[in-house]
């Protein structure tokens, strides 16, 4: 009985994926964690692996094809190697869920569970009840490469590891947590975390999830966020001249989702000032030859996102969330900082995890690495959720100052503007300085104009006076 492979969950926010490659033919036979997809979603490029050893029976996407999650994409056939068929087998198994009904048959409404004691999520069709029964098959675990990755390094089997992730998808902290020896803890936490999931179709709303809230679509928005709003009409275009209609897609969908919803949610208040970055440009260019020899290109950027944490730690409200459900104020005891890349599919924000923890010439090395997986389309989704502040820097294209809008649901980002030469006073004597631009965009329901002005102040000082880096260190 053929095996089928659903399109697995890609990340939270991820509904659906266009088909850029696919990667294999009918009658081939493939193994474990061969790429046999190439698909595009709404924030990276991503290579989809095989989940099994096995034959390909039928491939039921083409290139250019728009899918949703829980999608049927390849079915497998012929037999799987006994590790594969070992402790999960090819029969299919029962699961109650969460309102007590039981999963049993109904094609193609599956979704890949991580083991057959995680519950499975149900994908339900509109004006069909929550007690429908579906098929589950316990064959194929949804898990990024990255998680794959570490399992075969720790020696895991990932069908004995539950994921805690949507849909029962595994985690790499699910993953260590089961190398630890903590499965027990690991499996009743994934239980408790997998729900339902609504089917999504053409005529269905899309639901996009953000901070643990959920914002129902507008369908006359066209947006797939509510914006309190019907969608404004527009005159007939046609009438002047020609025109042609793109389909708002992938990315720049994406961005235009999470703009809504950043400037419909979050009350922006921008904060101004300037850095005389002089004395820090004269060390960068000191040593940029000889970094340069090893490989490592050391910008400004690197230097300003060490300034930021240093002042996180000091006004916390700004590495922060508002839950607006609880009407508390999620405060971050880590230091993730998001990035933006401009790429020609559009704005891309990856994240620099614990970057309290790296050294300005580690984080050099880093930020170059993700910077070019970003724009060559190669960056993991993993490396693009769990930011906690945003830095976006202009001035390598020209501009005096901006406007950031804040990348929702972070509480704030700072925009950098192009660096230039300006008439300063030191010491009541008019000399030259190379000043740079500084905007702090910020939630005012979490932090006050006062305090944003300690902040950037804080970071400014830190900019000016090189030497304070070495002390902080």
């Amino acid at each position: 009985m053929a095996n089928q492979f659903l399109l697995p969950d890609l990340g939270e926010g991820i509904h659906e994926a266009e088909i850029i490659a696919v990667k294999v033919k009918e009658g081939d036979n493939v193994v474990e964690d061969q790429p046999i997809l190439e698909v595009e979603t709404d924030k990276a490029v991503v290579e989809i692996p095989c989940p099994v050893n096995g034959v390909i029976e039928k491939i039921h996407v083409q290139a250019g094809q728009t899918v949703t999650v829980g999608s049927v994409m390849i079915s497998f056939g012929g037999s799987a190697t006994d590790s594969d068929e070992k402790g999960a087998g090819s029969q299919k198994q029962e699961h109650k869920l969460e309102d007590g009904s039981s999963t049993g048959s109904s094609a193609g409404s599956g979704r890949t569970v991580a083991t057959s004691t995680a519950v499975a999520p149900a994908r339900r069709d509109n004006g069909k009840q929550a007690g429908c029964d579906l098929t589950v098959n316990t064959t194929l675990v949804a898990a990024t490469p990255a998680t794959r990755r570490l399992a075969r390094e720790l020696g895991i089997d990932l069908k004995l590891v539950a994921g805690s992730g949507a849909g029962g998808r595994v985690m790499k902290e699910d993953v260590r947590s089961y190398a630890a020896g903590s499965l027990e803890g690991t499996i009743s936490g994934a239980a408790s975390h997998t729900h339902p999931v609504e089917r999504l179709d053409t005529k269905q709303t899309l639901s996009n999830k953000y901070g643990g809230g959920e914002t129902q679509a507008n369908s006359s928005s066209g947006l797939g966020i509510a914006t309190g709003a019907p969608a404004a009409d527009l005159p007939d275009f046609g009438k002047f001249g020609p025109v042609e209609r793109v389909a708002l897609r992938s990315v720049r969908r994406k961005i235009a989702q999470n703009m809504t919803q950043s400037w419909s949610h979050i009350p922006h208040v921008t904060q101004f000032d300037e850095a005389d970055i002089t004395q820090l440009e004269a060390l960068r260019a000191r040593h940029e030859a000889q970094l340069k020899a090893q490989g490592i290109k050391l910008t400004l950027t690197v230097f300003v996102i060490k300034a930021i944490v240093s002042g996180l730690k000091k006004y916390p409200q700004f590495n922060a969330s508002l839950d607006e459900k609880t009407g508390e104020i999620i405060f971050k005891h880590y230091y993730n900082i998001g990035v933006a890349v401009a790429t020609d599919r559009g704005l891309i924000v990856p994240v620099l995890k614990n970057v309290d923890q790296k050294s300005v010439v580690q984080l050099s090395t880093e930020l170059a690495e993700v910077a070019q997986k970003t724009r060559t389309h190669k960056i993991d989704l993993d490396s693009l959720h769990g930011g906690t502040f945003t830095v976006t820097n202009i001035g390598a294209i020209g501009g005096t100052s901006m406007v950031p809008m804040i990348n929702y649901p972070e509480a704030a980002i700072l925009g950098m503007a192009k660096a230039a030469q300006k008439p300063v006073v030191r010491d009541g004597k008019i000399e030259i300085g190379l000043i740079m631009p500084l905007a702090l965009s910020f939630d005012h329901r979490i932090a006050d104009g006062a305090e944003a002005a300690y902040f950037v102040q804080h970071i400014i000082k830190l900019l000016q006076e090189p030497f304070t880096f070495i002390l902080e260190a």
